[in-house]
């Protein structure tokens, strides 16, 4: 009996960290769009905006990956994975469907993401899962639906739409690669070599997707107007590479591994919340009682998700947890949001 309880009380404060760590990374995340919106509205084209994100993150992580180069060797195909899905497909998907559907249809599109990761696991992981955990993913993306003010722009686009479903599945990729070595059979590769290498991809990929060699580089030496203030350009480029890359994907990927893509994806859902929230207090973007309340509706779905999962430590095979969704990307504003 002590035993049991010396681990069930593990078993919590790693599930604490866990969580911290993936609320950590939706504020990450979120508050990036907040950053790029000034830097959009003073001359830079989104994606070039992403390739500077991106790259720029690729370079701050340039010497762990020269750390764990093993991992080229020994996890070629998790590497590739990762930077193809978790970092460009999410950005080239998303921004190619924002060009043909309203933005707040592709982003509820994209936050399916939930839904796909229980259907993951109980098709194609044969994992059954729980009431709770689809009562979770519904409300999140009901919430999601009224935060994003959806019926603002109903003009349907299939291949739109089919993009931003691609960028839903990426997303599903980027929870389910992040939880590679996460079971105690399997020798967990370095989170942050992984990270490192993922940007690395994903900033080839994007430098021929934005092509940033037209890009008006003389936007980043001056100063940029954020709701009627001067902020330097690179300070805000500084904290899109910084905190809405590096240190967003290190501590999603960490609360992956010590929570399941389930549960760490519905957390994530409180990215879009956070995005908004955020552009109402620093860019005077004022919230609607629908967006309040779905707002609401996101964190009453994201406590069901996370109250149903065991902990890892538990050896009951069956997936809890709700759904994933966010990653890694460069949230913003309601109407202009940059993943």
């Amino acid at each position: 009996m002590p035993v049991h309880t010396s681990m069930s009380s593990q078993d919590h404060r790693g599930r604490g960290v866990g969580l911290g760590l993936a609320l950590g990374s939706a504020v990450a995340f979120g508050g990036s769009g907040v950053a790029a919106k000034p830097l959009i509205e003073a001359g830079l084209e989104p994606l070039h905006v992403v390739w500077l994100r991106v790259a720029g993150a690729a370079l701050v992580m340039l010497p762990l990956a020269v750390r764990h180069r093993n991992l080229v060797r020994e996890r070629p195909l998790l590497l590739a994975g990762f930077g193809l899905l978790a970092v460009a497909g999410v950005q080239a998907c998303y921004f190619a469907s924002i060009s043909r559907i309203p933005v707040g249809v592709a982003l509820l599109v994209e936050y399916l993401a939930p839904a796909l990761v229980l259907g993951w696991v109980r098709f194609v992981q044969r994992r059954p899962v729980t009431r709770a955990a689809a009562l979770g993913v519904v409300l999140a993306v009901g919430g999601l639906a009224c935060v994003v003010e959806v019926w603002a722009g109903l003009s349907f686009d299939a291949l739109g739409l089919l993009l931003a479903l691609g960028a839903a599945c990426c997303q599903v990729g980027y929870f389910v690669l992040s939880d590679q070595g996460g079971d105690a059979e399997e020798r967990a590769p370095a989170p942050l070599g992984v990270i490192a290498y993922g940007l690395l991809v994903g900033a080839l990929v994007l430098t021929v997707v934005a092509r940033p060699w037209g890009m008006d580089w003389s936007v980043l030496g001056g100063s940029v107007d954020m709701d009627r203030t001067s902020v330097a350009a690179s300070l805000l480029l500084g904290w899109i590479v910084l905190i809405a890359t590096v240190l967003a994907y290190g501590t999603g990927v960490l609360a992956v591994r010590r929570l399941s893509p389930q549960v760490a994806g519905v957390v994530a859902c409180l990215e879009a919340v956070i995005a908004t929230v955020l552009a109402w207090v620093l860019l005077g973007e004022h919230l609607s009682a629908p967006q309040i309340i779905g707002g609401t509706v996101v964190l009453c779905g994201a406590f069901i998700a996370q109250t149903s999962t065991p902990a890892r430590a538990s050896q009951a095979p069956v997936a809890r947890g709700a759904a994933n969704t966010g990653g890694p990307r460069i949230p913003g504003e309601r109407q202009r949001v940059v993943r």
